[in-house]
Parts: C-alpha cells; structure tokens; sequence
C-alpha cells in the first residue's frame, strides 16, 4: 500500500469521504491522519529493533585519526575494524584526553565516532538501524509519508492492520466506539505476529506495546 492508499483506508475506516488525488487531502480530518500515520510508523520503526531495518554501511578512519564523522543515519548495532567487534563505551573523555585506551571500544562526542589512532588506514564496518521509515517512489529511503506514491518501510503484510487500524485507534481514542475493539485486536495481533515472524534473535520474546494517548 502506498501513503495515498493507507490515507484512503483511513477515511473509508473513519466513515470520511476518500480522495482520488493526493492534493485533495487538504481538510483538517485530512492532516490528523497524514499525521497519525507518520506518528505511528515511527514509533514502531524507531523503537523496536526490527530485522527490515538493519543496514550496513563501511566508512573509511585514516591513519593516526582519532575521529570520524558519524554519518549514520540510525542506531548502531554492532562495529568492526579488521573482523573484530568494537563495543560502545560512554567514557568518551579517555578518548579525547588521549589516555592510553587496551580494548577493542568506540564511544561518541559532538556527532563524531570516536577511536584509539591507528598506524594504517583502517575500514570501520557498521551495521544499524536505519531511522528512516519510507521508500520513495525511486526506492530510495526517507525518514517520514509524505507523498502519494511514497511506501512504508513496515512489510506490506502488516501495513493495514499496524497503520491504519492503529490511526483509526489514535483518532477515535474511545472504547466504547463501534469499530474500536476491532481496531485494537487487529493492531495488537498485527504486533504481536511482527515479533514473533521477524524479530532478530529467536530469543526476542514477543509482547504487545498499544500506544495511547
């Protein structure tokens, strides 16, 4: 589904009149889904650990340099230097003090990666998770819906039941509406099967996270 069709949903589900081309969207019932949606789609990526969203992505430290910009566009799951994992430390002042630093670790200061120099060139491969929540119509990614041809990062099976049942959810925010619990239980179900089909590690325990405000 793309953003038209997801917004379209939305209208259909919330008994709104639905729209034949996006530059229609512009009543108020309108912008609240637009922006329910985005709310959405960004917290399930953003705060869950989700195997579609790892990247990787190789940056280049020169010889005897101690920083590296931090281009990625996410959170850092793991970091290699010549086949080794390097850990996060958060002492990020060893670093800049220049104190004498044994172990394979990293830490972060003013957007910067931060190393031990070394005597070589050295390739510094990341994997992360990307912030970003939508394709465009290129295929390339982008942290937010915006237009109609625009696709969610969330696998297409999901889609319905994660983001226009849980927009429907947010925008009603009323139990006692007749669509409400079947909102919830097809939101829930849809999380709760996300965990279990495609979560990183085996170990990854599935439970069910209903945002409400």
């Amino acid at each position: 589904m793309n953003y038209l069709e997801i917004i379209n949903k939305c209208l259909s589900e919330l008994n709104f009149k639905t729209v034949s081309d996006f530059n229609q969207l512009d009543r108020p019932e309108h912008q609240k889904v637009k922006n329910y949606i985005n709310l959405i789609a960004q917290e399930i990526c953003r705060f869950e650990n989700w195997s579609f969203l790892l990247r990787r992505e190789t940056l280049t430290l020169a010889k005897g340099e101690s920083q590296l910009e931090n281009v990625i566009n996410g959170r850092i799951m793991a970091l290699y230097i010549d086949n080794y994992e390097y850990k996060f430390c958060e002492e990020f002042d060893n670093f800049l003090l220049n104190k004498k630093i044994h172990e394979r670790i990293y830490s972060e200061f003013e957007n910067k990666l931060l190393f031990s120099p070394f005597e070589e060139d050295k390739l510094v491969n990341i994997i992360y998770y990307t912030r970003n929540v939508a394709f465009n119509a290129d295929g390339e990614e982008k942290e937010k819906l915006e237009f109609a041809e625009d696709t969610p990062l969330i696998p297409e099976y999901f889609v319905e039941q994660i983001l226009v049942y849980g927009t429907c959810m947010r925008i009603k925010a009323d139990p006692e509406h007749a669509k409400f619990a079947f909102w919830k239980s097809m939101y829930n179900s849809a999380i709760s099967a996300m965990r279990s089909k495609i979560a990183v590690n085996a170990d990854y325990s599935p439970y069910i996270r209903l945002y409400r405000q």
